[in-house]
C-alpha cells in the first residue's frame, strides 16, 4: 500500500488533539503544524506525532503548504484537531490506497452541534490527495487542489466543529475578517444590497435548500449563525474600505 502522511494544523487544541491523533494512528507519518499554542497542545502532540512543527500563523493555506513540504508519504490526508477518522473510514482509506482510481478524494463532514450530528448540514471536502502536485490556496476557507481526477469516499468524517454557541460565533467573526480582507485586496465593494440579501440567501440555502430544517433547532441555529457570518463579512469589508479597522 502507498505510504500515507497525515497533516494536522493546531492552535490551542489541548481538549481535542489527542483523540484526533489516536484516530489516525494507522498512518505511516503524522505531522502536526502548530501556530505556537499557549496551552498543552505541543506537549500532547509530541507524544504521538512523527514530526512536530511550529510556524507563526499568517493564513490557513500557507500553514498547510508549509507542512506539506515536510511530508514524505505518497498520499496525504489533511485533518483538523476537531475531526475524527472512524474505523470504517480508516478501512476505506486503506482499501482505496491499495488501488487508487483518482488523484484525490472528497470526504463528507456532517457537523456536530447541540449533541447531535447535522446530516443535512454537511460538506464534501477534498482532503485525501496524492502528495505530488497537491497545494492549498486562499487565506480562509482555503481550497485544496491535486493532480488528476477527484473521487468521493463513502464513509464520513466526524467533525466536532462547534464547541458551543459563543465559540461558533467567535469563529465566524474571525473568518469574516479574513474573507473581507481577501475581497478588499481584490478591489471588491460592499453595498447595502449585500448586507440585505447575501445573509438572507445564506440562511435560505442552509435551512431550506440544503434541508437544515430537518435537523430541527440545531439546524436553524447553524443557518442563523452562518447568515450572521456573511453579514459580518460585508460589514467588515465596508470598514476596510473606510480605513476603520
Amino acid at each position: 500500500m502507498a505510504k500515507l502522511s497525515v497533516i494536522i494544523p493546531t492552535f490551542n487544541e489541548e481538549a481535542y488533539i489527542e483523540d484526533a491523533l489516536f484516530s489516525v494512528a494507522f498512518a505511516d507519518e503524522i505531522i502536526v503544524i502548530d501556530s505556537f499554542s499557549t496551552d498543552n497542545t505541543p506537549e500532547i502532540a509530541k507524544k504521538y506525532a512523527t514530526k512536530f512543527l511550529q510556524r507563526k500563523f499568517d493564513n490557513f493555506s500557507n500553514q498547510k503548504n508549509f507542512a506539506l513540504k515536510e511530508a514524505t508519504g505518497d498520499w496525504v490526508l489533511f485533518l483538523d484537531a476537531d475531526e475524527r477518522v472512524t474505523h470504517s473510514l480508516e478501512a476505506e482509506i486503506k482499501a482505496t490506497l491499495q488501488n487508487p482510481k483518482h488523484g484525490g478524494y472528497k470526504i463528507n463532514f456532517p457537523h456536530f452541534y447541540m449533541n447531535r450530528f447535522l446530516y443535512h448540514h454537511s460538506d464534501d471536502v477534498l482532503r485525501l490527495v496524492k502528495r505530488e502536485g497537491a497545494q492549498y490556496a486562499g487565506s480562509v476557507h482555503e481550497k485544496l487542489t491535486c493532480n488528476g481526477s477527484v473521487g468521493k469516499l463513502k464513509n464520513k468524517m466526524l467533525h466536532f466543529t462547534y464547541k458551543g454557541l459563543e465559540n461558533y460565533i467567535s469563529k465566524k467573526e474571525s473568518y469574516a475578517w479574513f474573507q473581507a480582507q481577501q475581497q478588499f485586496e481584490k478591489g471588491k465593494k460592499a453595498t447595502w444590497l449585500h448586507l440585505l440579501f447575501k445573509p438572507s440567501y445564506r440562511f435560505f440555502r442552509s435551512f431550506i435548500l440544503k434541508g437544515g430544517f430537518r435537523d430541527g433547532v440545531p439546524g436553524m441555529t447553524v443557518a442563523a449563525v452562518n447568515a450572521y457570518g456573511v453579514f459580518e463579512r460585508y460589514v467588515k469589508l465596508m470598514l476596510l474600505k473606510k480605513g476603520m479597522r
